[in-house]
């Protein structure tokens, strides 16, 4: 037991002197214990939830969702402001293959507090999970929902605790500007069925998240091949984590686009119902198992 608490001390020590010093004192981050509690709790609540609400009446949060998709269009909107902002105009900033940078440069810092909010979001996007339980909707909580939802946090904090920038900007990157748009596209949805021909562009909004998937591998790939001043190891995790996404995503983009029309017409209205608009949200098990909800 002893040589056993002496090897997390040393691994804890290691791990101490690979972190990022201009983090540590942010919110959340002297610590993996209380994000990956949050996160240990999210999954208690997927479990338990739907069960504690079985007998009670379902909530109806049409104004709560209202107010909550304006505020993830503005997050995400600003996170992917800030990703650009601290990339693009940089003099020698690669996207192909970024560097890390543990300056105190302003522009260098600002880049790890983007990666933060990042991080912080995924968090807040624990509710697109809680809406569902407490609408009873709990048919639309998918493996991929709850796989990304309770990963995200996980691997983020890692990410900003050691490698706040460099290569991994370009994934929160892309995906902040998904987000602005695919939150938009539910807020329209929470209208209505009256918004329903102004969202015809379901389909595109699904091929944008593939292909998020690919270029973020490609761009992670090419970090790996250049040799990028960026720790590997995160870079083959990431890949990792990438294909799986794609992997899962691609599945339902064959099922839900590639099928005979007479098959898809079956999926999208089982039970008499139409999955058009359900409480404001696609159906993630029969019509948004990819985007109702996802990166």
């Amino acid at each position: 037991m002893s040589s056993l608490i002496e090897h997390i001390k040393e691994f804890v020590a290691w791990a101490e002197s690979k972190q990022d010093p201009r983090v540590k004192d942010w919110p959340m981050m002297s610590s993996p214990v209380l994000p990956y509690t949050l996160s240990a709790l999210y999954l208690l609540i997927v479990w338990k939830g739907p069960h504690m609400m079985k007998n009670k009446k379902a909530y109806d949060l049409k104004y709560f969702m209202f107010a909550y998709n304006i505020c993830l269009v503005a997050l995400s909107s600003f996170m992917f402001h800030e990703f650009i902002i601290t990339a693009w105009p940089r003099p020698g900033f690669s996207w192909a293959c970024a560097d890390m940078d543990y300056s105190d440069d302003p522009m260098a810092v600002r880049l790890a507090g983007a990666c933060w909010w990042f991080f912080f979001s995924k968090f807040i996007e624990f509710i697109d999970t809680f809406i569902f339980i407490l609408r009873k909707k709990s048919n639309q909580i998918s493996f991929l929902h709850v796989y990304h939802h309770s990963t995200m946090p996980i691997l983020w904090w890692i990410g900003v605790k050691f490698v706040p920038g460099g290569q991994s900007f370009f994934t929160a990157m892309f995906n902040s500007l998904i987000h602005a748009i695919m939150y938009s596209y539910y807020l329209l949805s929470a209208l209505g069925p009256g918004m329903k021909p102004y969202l015809w562009w379901k389909k595109y909004l699904t091929s944008l998240q593939l292909a998020q998937f690919i270029l973020g591998m490609f761009q992670t790939l090419t970090g790996l091949f250049v040799g990028c001043n960026y720790p590997k190891g995160y870079l083959y995790a990431l890949v990792i984590y990438l294909f799986s996404h794609l992997v899962l995503f691609s599945n339902f983009f064959k099922k839900t686009y590639l099928k005979p029309r007479k098959t898809k017409h079956k999926q999208l209205h089982s039970n008499g119902q139409s999955s058009d608009n359900q409480n404001g949200y696609y159906n993630l098990k029969k019509t948004s198992k990819l985007i109702g909800k996802e990166l």
